[in-house]
């Protein structure tokens, strides 16, 4: 990741899974950034960072649920640009398992994101939520649609009717990487580390930027950064990189 990050020029850095104490985050992110980071009380769990160059002027380090308070899912800075306010969140939503605690717990999570992202919205126009959010929204969204719908967490229509929710006039929220992609398979930016899934890209979208419209008007560019091969990968996710002009 560090190789990649040093040849990317971006200026705000998202990350989710970070499943590291501060220190090392903060050791390993290097010197020049500017770093955000809400760890999980769980150990080696979770985790979301914000690394910016441009230190923000507020952060808030949980989503508002106490539930949430120390799972390490979400975190906000609010930076100044050219006279305007940009709110940036880095969230990791549970990856869910039918059946358990887990599956709960995401639904649990994307109820505080109901609430919570309206109340960004009313503050600013200029709001980004970008992250894991371990849902795919619509057949585009995945390789292999009919064998893991309503079968699999994450391809759900309960979770889905979330994000229907998200993106439509009730919250209002803008997919980015599709309003610019449009109606194309993918990107995908997600890849099972089973079988030939990333040979074949046999993938998933479910990591995004939400935008807020305002926001939107300044995005040019979107693209995944997925490795030319399955040895040089440093994830099983692909980084998601937008450009937002101000």
């Amino acid at each position: 990741m560090a190789d990649w990050l040093v040849d990317r020029d971006v200026d705000v850095l998202n990350l989710q899974e970070v499943r590291a104490p501060d220190a090392i985050v903060r050791e390993l992110i290097g010197e020049g950034w500017h770093v955000v980071h809400a760890e999980a009380s769980a150990k080696g769990r979770a985790g979301v960072a914000v690394a910016s160059r441009d230190e923000p002027v507020a952060v808030r380090e949980h989503i508002g649920e106490v539930y949430f308070a120390d799972a390490g899912r979400w975190v906000e800075a609010d930076f100044q640009i050219g006279g305007e306010t940009l709110t940036v969140a880095s969230a990791y939503v549970n990856s869910g398992e039918l059946g358990t605690q887990k599956q709960d717990d995401k639904y649990k999570f994307l109820e505080a994101m109901i609430v919570r992202l309206p109340q960004l919205k009313a503050a600013s126009d200029h709001v980004l939520v970008t992250g894991d959010l371990n849902v795919c929204h619509t057949p585009r969204d995945i390789k292999n649609w009919k064998p893991n719908h309503n079968k699999r967490a994450g391809v759900m229509d309960e979770e889905i009717a979330y994000f229907d929710r998200f993106f439509g006039e009730e919250i209002g929220f803008k997919d980015v990487a599709r309003e610019l992609a449009g109606d194309v398979d993918g990107p995908y930016s997600w890849w099972s580390y089973r079988g030939q899934a990333f040979d074949n890209n046999a993938g998933w979208r479910i990591d995004y930027h939400m935008a807020t419209p305002g926001l939107l008007a300044k995005a040019g560019n979107a693209v995944v950064d997925r490795a030319p091969s399955y040895d040089t990968r440093f994830s099983d996710h692909a980084p998601v990189v937008v450009d937002y002009q101000f």
